[in-house]
C-alpha cells in the first residue's frame, strides 16, 4: 500500500512538534520557513491573507 503525504501536511506536523517542544535552531527555522513557503502556494493562501487583513483592521480600530 502506498501512502502519500503532502509537503504542507508533513511540514505542518513537524512545525507543530518543534513549537510544542520549544526546539530552537537552524532546523526549526528551516522547517517553519518551508511550511510557510509551501502553504503560500496552496489554496489556503487567500483565506489566510484575508484573515490576517481582518485581524489587522480590527486591531487598528481598537487602538
Amino acid at each position: 500500500m502506498i501512502v502519500t503525504l503532502s509537503a504542507v501536511a508533513f511540514l505542518g506536523a513537524l512545525a507543530f512538534l518543534l513549537c510544542r517542544n520549544r526546539e530552537v535552531g537552524f532546523l526549526s527555522a528551516l522547517v517553519l520557513f518551508l511550511f510557510g513557503f509551501f502553504t503560500a502556494a496552496t489554496g489556503a493562501a487567500g483565506p489566510i491573507r484575508s484573515m490576517c487583513e481582518a485581524i489587522a483592521t480590527a486591531l487598528n480600530h481598537v487602538a
